[in-house]
């Protein structure tokens, strides 16, 4: 069974703006390490789709998509006009060009994709390579670089439409999934398992919204022995327990040592472990079915080389 690959172009277009960590270069860094490496040829490469509204709408108010739709069509049609427009800022952190609106798309799409892949068995696991990332957009709110929140669509498609009973998300990117905790809280189909820095944007987790989220806050200067020991200690109980039909994935891996916005200590050899624990999970209870997002990552080396690490163990190389 192969290890599907989610991109498209439109993803790389979207772009808040020069010097902003969340950039295009991000997906270039995946690339380049993959084709070193050998990689590219291993996976299998689908360009992902647009979204369907009502797939947004499965996690995020319709009011809140028309909003969206409505800012970020009007920027679309001013680059196409040929207006040179600066990004346009929703908030102090997350900023939107005129190939946002389909970058967006793309990156939820890519999401709904891949689980129909996984679904239909013609992939066994899948990584999205998408950004605008995901896991910061709550029900009715664009935030932290994020403006759908792609592994919260794609859960409650796998859910609502592909009619599974269980779904598990499990986020490792440093900065809690708030957006996917507002979103997905106390729903008892889904179980949340998180690691995230604290205290660190957005300062949130420590109170969870619902019985179905483990939050675990770490503290900064943390390393890699320690957090998974966490894991083992807290997740993965949890988890047997659930026993998911499926597992979602927000990736992000800027919780490694060489990334500047945040204070932890892993490193590609942790990634490869936390992903190989999800891959027991999801082969015990799940059929192996796994789809993994990416979230954050900022040193571009690092990215490459996590995502790597995450890719190698998703593909059994």
């Amino acid at each position: 069974m192969s290890t599907a690959y989610l991109s498209h172009q439109d993803c790389h277009r979207h772009d808040m703006g020069g010097g902003h960590p969340e950039c295009p270069q991000r997906l270039d860094a995946i690339e380049d390490w993959l084709i070193s490496h050998g990689m590219d040829a291993a996976l299998d490469r689908h360009d992902a789709p647009k979204a369907e509204l009502a797939c947004l709408e499965r996690a995020h108010s319709a009011r809140y998509v028309a909003e969206m739709r409505a800012t970020l069509e009007a920027l679309e049609q001013q680059a196409a006009r040929g207006e040179g427009v600066a990004p346009k800022a929703l908030d102090p952190d997350t900023f939107a060009n005129g190939h946002t609106w389909a970058a967006a798309l793309r990156a939820a799409g890519a999401a709904v994709m891949a689980t129909d892949l996984v679904m239909d068995g013609r992939a066994e696991n899948a990584f999205c390579a998408v950004r605008p990332p995901g896991h910061h957009a709550t029900r009715d709110q664009a935030m932290g670089f994020c403006f759908f929140n792609n592994v919260a669509v794609a859960a409650r498609h796998a859910l609502d439409v592909r009619g599974l009973d269980r779904v598990a998300v499990v986020d490792f990117d440093v900065h809690h999934g708030n957006g996917t905790e507002d979103i997905l809280a106390n729903d008892d189909r889904v179980l949340m398992v998180s690691i995230f820095q604290d205290p660190l944007y957005p300062y949130s987790g420590n109170d969870p919204l619902g019985p179905n989220m483990l939050n675990v806050p770490v503290p900064p200067y943390t390393r890699g022995p320690e957090v998974r020991e966490m894991i083992e200690a807290l997740w993965m109980p949890a988890l047997e327990r659930f026993k998911p039909q499926m597992i979602f994935v927000s990736a992000g891996f800027d919780a490694h040592r060489e990334d500047e916005l945040a204070q932890l200590g892993l490193v590609e050899a942790d990634y490869e472990w936390i992903t190989l624990r999800i891959m027991d999970v999801a082969r015990r209870h799940a059929k192996g079915r796994i789809v993994s997002c990416l979230e954050g990552g900022y040193h571009l080396s690092a990215l490459g080389r996590s995502v790597g690490a995450h890719l190698r163990a998703l593909a059994g190389l």
